[in-house]
């Protein structure tokens, strides 16, 4: 099967390599892909957000699967376009892509069919905003509506914070059109699990949980990124807790989307904190998170063009879809200054990878024939072990053997779930 890849970050390489495992795949290409991609699918220079051009691409290449992995291009349309085009694809269509696409929209859904988050209330005024912070409970959090590479929340513990956010958003548009509309919610406390999971709009199975590390320096310090490692499974995540997940939030929300004519067919994320209250939505992902996708997939033990296909199919109810029982870490290596100003063009070192170990580059571009640093976060360092200290502890083993000048990483991804499960071993 040829297979298209929408998208050029550590996800998707992790994505395109679990597609190669597959005997059925033939050729996997990437648009745009990346540097460190091209060792695993032809990359073409395409942007994933130029919609014409991936359909006239996937049409000339006799593409039998496309994939679109991130969320502009889905909220977008993208995976309209190339299903009106009679290819086959994964990624939900762009009314249902608005979960992620419309925090307004996400939280009216939760809303209206009572599915657990926190308390919120919507502003398209930034002066009915700025009143509403002089009296609501501190901490806050100020959102912007739209999408912002993962970073259009902040966390508020003082009025003049809040005050401060609402401005950044709606007067100053740090997120762009993102912040036209924000949403101001009440801050929860508790574990926070993200679990990814698989759906055709009918059927619903959840991948292993996992947790991220958001803040860019160790003890959840500094400024939020789109995740500096994560760690899988989750062990706050407990049979009881996935339970009462399916029964108040991943089924109802199903039902929702397809209620509201909006039906869900790919990878829906689910953001959950366990508050002592119970589970509750933080957000939603129309796709795979990134670098959740990381530690998942490398214990998904099923075909994943398989369950893919079927996704596709509207046929998951009759498809396996396993795990194994091993735990996965991975170390994202960024490069300094990160999420802020930095540097790159940095050669890149890498060193074999032995079993259980994988590295999936992100930003990160291929000069004269060598892998130069290109971006922020720059490649993740993954491991696979029998138990979660020995993931963590392979992970960062292989961390400490990439090289690239300015490179930092934090030292403590998976230490809250080690002591979670008795202590740091």
């Amino acid at each position: 099967m040829n297979i298209l890849v929408i998208g050029g970050g550590g996800r998707e390489h992790a994505i395109i390599q679990k597609l190669k495992e597959d005997s059925r795949t033939e050729k996997i290409y990437a648009l745009p892909g990346s540097g460190g991609i091209a060792a695993d699918a032809e990359c073409h220079p395409v942007a994933a957000t130029d919609i014409p051009a991936i359909v006239s691409f996937a049409e000339e290449h006799s593409i039998d699967l496309a994939v679109v992995a991130p969320d502009d291009p889905l909220v977008l349309g993208a995976a309209d376009a190339l299903r009106e085009a009679g290819i086959l694809c994964f990624g939900p269509q762009k009314n249902a892509a608005a979960i992620e696409g419309s925090k307004v929209f996400a939280k009216n859904l939760m809303k209206k069919y009572g599915i657990p988050t926190a308390a919120y209330e919507t502003f398209d005024h930034m002066d009915k905003a700025l009143s509403y912070v002089e009296t609501c409970p501190l901490p806050t959090v100020v959102k912007a509506d739209g999408l912002a590479l993962g970073k259009g929340v902040l966390i508020c513990e003082t009025r003049d914070a809040a005050r401060e956010a609402v401005k950044a958003m709606m007067q100053d548009r740090i997120f762009g059109a993102s912040g036209a509309r924000i949403v101001i919610e009440e801050f929860l406390t508790g574990p926070e699990v993200s679990v990814l999971s698989f759906t055709d709009g009918e059927t619903l199975v959840p991948m292993v949980p996992s947790m991220d590390h958001k803040r860019a320096l160790d003890g959840d310090k500094g400024l939020n990124t789109g995740g500096m490692g994560t760690i899988a499974p989750n062990p706050f995540y407990t049979a009881e807790v996935a339970q009462q997940c399916m029964e108040t939030i991943f089924l109802p929300t199903i039902r929702a989307m397809k209620a509201e004519g909006r039906p869900f067919s790919g990878c829906l994320y689910f953001g959950l904190m366990l508050t002592p209250d119970g589970p509750k939505v933080i957000e939603y992902n129309c796709r795979f998170g990134d670098p959740e996708t990381q530690v998942v997939l490398p214990l998904l033990e099923s075909s994943l063009l398989e369950i893919m296909l079927a996704v596709s199919k509207g046929t998951l109810a009759e498809t396996e879809v396993k795990f194994s029982e091993k735990s996965a870490c991975c170390v994202i290596l960024a490069s300094k200054g990160y999420p802020q100003h930095y540097e790159k063009g940095y050669p890149i070192t890498l060193p074999e990878t032995g079993p259980g170990e994988r590295i999936y580059i992100a930003g990160a571009a291929l000069k004269d024939g060598h892998l130069v640093s290109n971006g922020g976060r720059v490649l993740g360092a993954a491991a696979v072990a029998d138990s979660l200290p020995g993931a963590v502890k392979a992970a960062y083993a292989l961390a400490d053997r990439i090289h690239f000048e300015n490179a930092f990483c934090r030292r403590d991804i998976g230490q809250k779930a080690l002591a979670a499960l008795g202590g740091e071993q």
